[in-house]
């Protein structure tokens, strides 16, 4: 069965899907709302809701999305809310801006993947080949550099270009990277 068109009953999940995207929800709400109370408490009403309607809902879309639209949406609320009068407008204002010009045409976490892969693709050979040692191997600096015969200095750099690079060229994708990819 194709993953955008997975059927997922919320009755019988619900344990498992809180366990999973709770703590990405958290992170991401945290990207675009302030304070740590406020941003737990629009994923906590979103469980609420899930929950409430658990016996009913039935989620026909892929997961993931559907779970970041409605927090998206949630922050989005959030913040045209608290722009009113508050000592953080400017900051709210960027922050909602930021979220309202997120609008990925994405259906599943592969997706998201592959735009990640295609940009670790993109670094030179040596650089995508330190990263990967480092970053998907979970190798050490002294490692990688004793593997390669270089010095753990050509390490740190080549790292260093390689976050750089990639920080440019996923900075349209960096709040969902954040939210698919790191409790992975």
């Amino acid at each position: 069965m194709n993953k955008s068109s997975t059927s997922y009953p919320l009755n019988s999940h619900f344990d498992s899907i809180y366990v999973s995207y709770y703590p990405r929800m958290i992170r991401f709400a945290r990207e675009y709302v302030p304070v740590e109370a406020d941003a737990e408490n629009i994923v906590q009403d979103i469980f609420v809701m899930l929950w409430e309607k658990r016996e009913v809902l039935e989620i026909k879309v892929s997961l993931a999305p559907w779970l970041f639209t409605l927090v998206k949406n949630r922050c989005l609320d959030f913040l045209r809310h608290e722009m009113a009068g508050k000592e953080f407008a400017k900051e709210y204002e960027a922050k909602r801006i930021a979220l309202e010009q997120l609008d990925y045409a994405f259906s599943s976490d592969e997706e998201l993947e592959e735009i990640l892969a295609a940009a670790i693709n993109s670094l030179p050979e040596r650089c995508r080949e330190i990263f990967i040692k480092s970053r998907v191997e979970g190798k050490k600096y002294k490692e990688i550099a004793a593997e390669l015969e270089i010095s753990i200095n050509t390490v740190e750099n080549q790292m260093s270009i390689a976050l750089k690079k990639l920080r440019i060229r996923l900075k349209d994708y960096l709040p969902l990277l954040i939210f698919f990819l790191n409790t992975k």
